[in-house]
């Protein structure tokens, strides 16, 4: 039996919450505890229960990679068959690799590549290309970002017509200038919160600090966008949405940023940007979706198709899970 089969409603409940809006505060899970009816013991249980399921990967700040100065691109290889499982290894032992996934496609490799500012992107990419089985890449940097946010639905089936209901702001790409002290609040949050009491106790102490201090630095991170959220990430697959495709759209460059806006408001959609073309790569827009099956996924593509008016797309589903993490950043 799959992790999701096996929860109950509170549990889906409190799942969405925690995915979007975790509670910065001294005692984060009481406070949970009194929006879903249960005591802080009771909240507590549950979320070590989810964890210990594989459905919570971790409980963190996450943060806007291009706002800390780092850049961070997209890159497709084209890896022989017989070497991608080698060549995977070898990649993800970079640390700036978060996501590494195999897709179906001669590009049959994609992961997401992040540098600090400064370290030069392209000789970590001629190293990464010059491997045993890469045949060759394509480097795909964000050239506007539309959405950004994973929010899995535990409670609600798949949509059977999937409309852009979610209303998307304009995201800010510019770096900001951060401080040493920075820094050291964004290693501290960017940790695992551990299921105790008062989990953020252990990170205000590092600091040398209240945790009241430590709330409040975190809430003005969220206001210039240096942290996207503090939130639960999951892990799509146990929690059932075994159909993660990459839909890749070939847009008319006059109306591609209002459809990549257009695209980014279907709240089954996580992450959607503007991309580069290459003469072997016609698609401009990419728009990550999240289904339960693969059925449900390229029955959404179709209905995101009509809404949009573009006919031309193709869904890259991924079928392995090379690597799956958070950038650690400033380590």
């Amino acid at each position: 039996m799959q992790a999701n089969q096996q929860l109950d409603e509170t549990d889906r409940k409190l799942l969405n919450d925690i995915q979007w809006v975790f509670p910065l505060a001294d005692r984060p899970y009481l406070e949970l505890g009194k929006k879903h009816g249960m005591s802080e013991d009771e909240a507590m249980r549950r979320i070590t229960g989810l964890r210990s399921m594989g459905l919570v990967r971790q409980i963190n700040a996450i943060f806007d990679t291009r706002r800390l100065g780092y850049r961070s691109a997209l890159i497709a290889f084209a890896v022989k068959p017989d070497k991608l499982d080698a060549v995977a290894e070898k990649v993800n032992q970079h640390p700036g690799v978060s996501h590494n996934y195999e897709r179906n496609h001669e590009y049959n490799m994609w992961f997401t590549l992040a540098v600090p500012p400064d370290a030069d992107m392209k000789v970590e990419l001629d190293r990464m290309s010059a491997l045993d089985g890469v045949v060759k890449y394509r480097l795909l940097p964000t050239l506007k970002m539309y959405k950004i946010g994973v929010k899995l639905d535990m409670v609600n089936e798949d949509a059977e017509k999937p409309k852009p209901t979610e209303e998307v702001k304009e995201l800010n790409p510019e770096r900001l200038e951060i401080t040493e002290r920075d820094k050291e609040f964004v290693r501290e949050l960017q940790k695992d919160l551990p299921v105790i009491s008062e989990p953020f106790k252990e990170m205000a102490e590092n600091l040398g600090i209240m945790t009241q201090e430590l709330f409040a630095k975190a809430r003005e991170y969220e206001n210039n966008g240096l942290m996207r959220r503090y939130a639960a990430i999951l892990r799509h697959r146990d929690a059932g949405f075994v159909a993660n495709g990459m839909v890749v759209w070939n847009v008319s460059p006059d109306v591609v940023d209002a459809v990549g806006f257009k695209l980014a408001a279907f709240p089954q959609v996580s992450h959607c940007y503007r991309r580069p073309v290459y003469p072997d790569w016609k698609y401009n827009v990419f728009s990550m979706l999240h289904a339960r099956s693969l059925a449900a996924a390229e029955k959404m593509a179709i209905e995101m198709s009509q809404v949009i008016s573009v006919s031309d797309y193709r869904i890259l589903f991924s079928s392995r899970e090379f690597k799956k993490e958070r950038v650690k950043y400033f380590v």
